[in-house]
């Protein structure tokens, strides 16, 4: 049987098994969602010896039964906490859940089944082992998303491995706010900390979507440039330009910070 490698960035149509060729860890997280599988490594490369050894990997990459079996034996059956996050449900994935809840509970190997939405999924509890408060949490902070967030999905994976406190709950992240590199709070407060007495003000407004992800990174070195030009950066980010929401946050933090200049990081297609 001609057996591929799996490669980061590319999709597999189940058609040819995928090795994904990784090792055992600490935690696998199984995602179809590439922008969660980036902000939890940006999560653990952040939060170093206090996160666990991580393992992530594209579902699409499990989508032949041969992969889904090879994956078990070589990686997942080796390691001590599996969470996979499903979106479609059960059936999207069903060779796979099946293999994964039997053989992972046969090795008393802790696994958590979440939906990939923000919708409870009973049928992907039932075939879950941590307690259900865990699966909760754990479902929580995909859903709001964020680096807190995705650091605090590491800090209950470590909770569960009984070698950390619980972290907090699921912080819920704002339709529409402030936001600035590694900064645990954000505010006006938080960003004047941070400019220069007298500088003209620069906002960037950008998607939210980059903060529950991990496409933070050009925001962060159009800052940097910014900063380096002599300007205040003022980052908003928003679920949407048209928004009332949006519109209203804006509206206040250009009335606390008239910017002098206003950089729009989003599409044309703005949705509504």
């Amino acid at each position: 049987m001609h057996l591929l490698a799996a490669q980061p960035g590319t999709v597999s149509d189940g058609s040819e098994p995928v090795d994904p060729g990784q090792d055992p860890a600490d935690v696998i997280f199984i995602s179809a969602a590439d922008t969660e599988l980036a902000a939890l490594a940006e999560a653990r490369a952040t939060l170093g010896d206090e996160a666990p050894v991580l393992r992530l990997a594209n579902l699409a990459w499990l989508a032949h039964p041969f992969s889904v079996d090879l994956y078990l034996e070589k990686t997942a059956l080796r390691s001590k906490l599996v969470i996979v996050r499903i979106l479609g449900g059960a059936a999207y994935w069903s060779y796979g859940l099946e293999q994964f809840a039997i053989r992972l509970g046969e090795a008393g190997i802790s696994f958590a089944a979440l939906p990939g939405d923000d919708k409870p999924d009973e049928d992907l509890f039932a075939l879950s082992t941590v307690p259900r408060a865990a699966w909760e949490g754990l479902l929580a902070y995909c859903v709001e998303g964020g680096p807190r967030n995705a650091a605090n999905l590491l800090h209950q994976a470590q909770h569960l491995l009984g070698r950390a406190e619980e972290p907090p709950a699921a912080e819920p992240l704002l339709r529409a706010g402030t936001y600035w590199p590694g900064a645990e709070a954000t505010g006006l407060a938080t960003l004047r900390d941070q400019w220069t007495e007298g500088a003209p003000v620069a906002a960037i407004v950008f998607y939210r979507a980059l903060v529950q992800g991990a496409g933070l990174h050009p925001i962060n070195r159009l800052i940097r440039a910014l900063l380096r030009r002599g300007l205040n950066p003022l980052p908003v980010y928003v679920a949407s330009l048209k928004g009332p929401v949006s519109a209203a946050t804006l509206t206040q933090l250009f009335a606390g910070a008239p910017p002098d200049i206003v950089l729009i990081a989003a599409g044309s297609a703005d949705p509504a």
